[in-house]
């Protein structure tokens, strides 16, 4: 009897161990495929932050925005620096990614239809050099891309005016204060708000009213 209870222990024992065994592979294959999941980044600059992120958050395949800084000369700089315009950075979004869900082309077309490329003071009812614009490549793949876009849209003559959008090569972009980021979905009325007084979304109709039809989609 107790030979019997020994080897029913050691069966229960052995099937206990296996289906563990089951949950840690399982487990692991899931982290292993979270690890293989390939994501890219895309650092725009559009004017005000706050009105960059949503047109990109919409998005299928847009893993994030982050909101911050880049382009400039002063290490971790802060809104009340930037905004200054003494360090040289611009107000900035980085978009993460997963490009077999959408492409940086894709990304290019959302970033032009939602900024004013005329406008070499700034963005709208917010100028100076921190709100402008400029698209900062991250490799060399990113860089052929934005500058054939931006040629596209200068060949068209979509604009009877210089397209003033510059096109850099990425430096470190630091994160914005946290009260920045999401800033539309943590106080929406006075974004909305905003948004209207500043004549953005007048600014961008009247800016690509007439872009149907030819690859760009306004995405307010």
């Amino acid at each position: 009897m107790k030979l019997i209870f020994k080897k029913f222990r050691r069966t229960l024992l052995a099937f206990a161990l296996a289906i563990l065994a089951s949950w840690i592979f399982a487990e692991e294959m899931q982290a292993l495929a979270e690890t293989d999941k390939q994501t890219a980044t895309a650092i725009f600059a559009g004017g005000c932050f706050w009105c960059m992120e949503p047109p990109f958050d919409k998005v299928e395949g847009v893993i994030a925005t982050t909101s911050g800084y880049t382009g400039g000369h002063t290490e971790n700089p802060t809104y009340k620096q930037v905004s200054s315009d003494t360090t040289g950075h611009y107000e900035a979004i980085e978009v993460t990614y997963d490009p077999s869900i959408i492409d940086y082309v894709s990304l290019l077309s959302i970033f032009w239809h939602n900024v004013d490329p005329l406008d070499s003071q700034g963005q709208f009812c917010d100028k100076g050099n921190s709100y402008r614009t400029a698209i900062f490549y991250n490799n060399d793949e990113q860089r052929e891309l934005a500058q054939d876009s931006k040629k596209e849209l200068v060949d068209s003559d979509y604009f009877k005016e210089d397209v003033v959008t510059v096109i850099e090569s990425a430096k470190t972009f630091y994160p914005a204060e946290s009260y920045h980021q999401n800033y539309y979905q943590k106080n929406p009325v006075r974004y909305k708000y905003y948004r209207f007084a500043c004549g953005r979304d007048a600014r961008l109709e009247e800016l690509w009213k007439d872009s149907a039809g030819k690859g760009g989609v306004l995405i307010p």
